[in-house]
This record gives C-alpha cells, sequence and structure tokens, in this order.
C-alpha cells in the first residue's frame, strides 16, 4: 500500500471521527451517520490496500 494511499484512508478516518463527534455533540443525526460513513468509507480503502498487498507479495 502507498503511504499516500494509507495517509488518505487515515485522513478520511480522522475526518468522520470529527464529524459523528460533532454530531453527538450538536444532536445532529445527519452529521453522525456521514461520520460513520466516512469511518466505514476508511476502512474499506484500508481493506482494500492491504489486499493490493496480499497479492503482489504472492505475485512477487
Amino acid at each position: 500500500m502507498s503511504m499516500k494511499d494509507r495517509a488518505k484512508a487515515t485522513a478520511k478516518n480522522v475526518e468522520g471521527k470529527l464529524q459523528e463527534v460533532a454530531g453527538n455533540i450538536t444532536g445532529d443525526p445527519k452529521a453522525q451517520a456521514e461520520g460513520k460513513a466516512k469511518q466505514a468509507e476508511a476502512k474499506i480503502r484500508h481493506t482494500t490496500e492491504d489486499v493490493k498487498d496480499e497479492v503482489k507479495k504472492v505475485v512477487d
């Protein structure tokens, strides 16, 4: 996994956590849901890149 892709996924996760917390504080369910969705997207990105790394190891 490239460091650039990992950094993007991590940034997306942090952004999602902050948005979820802000939604919790303000009582905004839409912000909470969007924050959770961003975290899920980040998890998918990390998983995808991990799979790519494993495939590359097998091929090499």
